[in-house]
């Protein structure tokens, strides 16, 4: 593909919003939650794993601790049993507990609202940060994981692997009231048509933008 100016490129990247937004137009977080708590402990869970798994646990974890208080005082070892189809779960019960004691030492038991806050909790990064303020608090984020890198790498929007390098190349394209709709239409395209390993470039409603496209 020939070098593209900012330019053309904002103007690609439109394009690709407004079709992501036509195939995908309830496009949101397929991980179940009522409270920002919630969103917080799932999308802590759901690193590496499936959001159908955390999903599937997340019911009985939450009847059991449904708050940052219920949840401080727990050891590790008490939450292990509910999360124990989850890969890597005694790594992320041990995170669980102890950004639940961060929330209450610091935050008074409420969830904050700014990615900055938020990477400050244990086993807390900007993919998690950014999935939170942007499903609970409806804050303008774009959440890099591996489908959003991806697709950004075969849009030709972004050249990095980094996550960050990525978010901040999206950020540059696309006006904040689209980054939601970006994070969320990028992932499901990803598990619905443009796979890893063999995307459905025929099948593709986003093909005729994408350089990588295989006719």
């Amino acid at each position: 593909m020939p070098r593209e100016s900012l330019t053309a490129k904002r103007a690609r990247a439109a394009a690709v919003l407004d079709g992501l937004r036509r195939l995908y137009p309830d496009a949101k977080t397929e991980l179940d939650f009522v409270t920002p708590f919630q969103l917080l402990i799932a999308t802590l869970l759901s690193a590496q794993a499936t959001d159908v798994s955390v999903n599937a646990a997340t019911p009985a974890l939450f009847a059991r601790y449904p708050t940052p208080e219920t949840l401080a005082p727990a050891a590790p070892e008490d939450v292990e049993p509910y999360i124990k189809t989850i890969g890597l779960y005694r790594n992320k019960a041990k995170n669980a507990v102890a950004a639940a004691r961060r929330l209450v030492e610091a935050y008074g038991g409420e969830v904050p609202r700014t990615v900055e806050e938020l990477v400050t909790l244990p086993g807390v990064g900007r993919k998690t940060a950014n999935v939170v303020v942007s499903n609970a608090y409806g804050v303008p984020a774009i959440a890099v994981d591996t489908h959003v890198g991806r697709l950004a790498r075969r849009l030709g929007f972004s050249k990095h692997t980094d996550p960050d390098k990525v978010e901040a190349d999206l950020q540059k394209l696309f006006a904040p009231e689209g980054w939601v709709c970006v994070h969320h239409g990028l992932i499901l395209h990803s598990r619905r048509v443009c796979a890893a390993r063999k995307p459905n470039c025929t099948g593709c409603g986003l093909a005729p933008l994408c350089p990588s496209r295989v006719d």
